[in-house]
């Protein structure tokens, strides 16, 4: 058995360049007026990274977090502030997951869809779990999302 040429792949969506740039300026323009200092990381749908700003005085080990955050939500396809209630029903999960490499489970990444494509992810990670994800929020809203 063999496969007809067009069944080798399919079509994917990702972020572009132009919308995962204007959003890491978006999410850092956000953190200005909070009056923090953040890293944002946007990942395309496969969590690749597609973008990334740190602002200077952002603390060190967040570079990771924000890119990990934006993995995981492009990698889930939903918002990290929601594993908590995720986790809670599950003992086992909730023993592994958070030990798992990469995978974030507090709040900052939020996933990014178009219609109903996930075409990426945007992690922000140097405030409170809210700030982060009011952070990213703006990102998205920068772009139209």
């Amino acid at each position: 058995m063999s496969l007809a040429p067009e069944s080798l792949a399919v079509p994917q969506s990702v972020i572009s360049a132009e919308a995962a740039a204007l959003a890491v300026r978006a999410t850092v323009d956000k953190a200005a007026e909070l009056g923090i200092r953040i890293n944002v990381a946007v990942t395309d749908g496969g969590g690749v990274l597609a973008a990334f700003l740190r602002m200077p005085g952002a603390f060190l080990h967040s570079v990771d977090i924000a890119i990990d955050k934006a993995y995981t939500a492009a990698s889930f396809g939903f918002p990290t502030s929601d594993w908590e209630q995720a986790l809670a029903g599950d003992a086992a999960l909730g023993r592994g997951m958070p030990h798992r490499p990469r995978i974030v489970v507090f709040g900052g990444g939020l996933p990014i869809r178009h219609g109903d494509a996930l075409i990426g992810g945007i992690g922000v990670s140097g405030g409170s779990a809210e700030q982060d994800e009011q952070c990213a929020r703006a990102g998205l809203e920068a772009i139209g999302l």
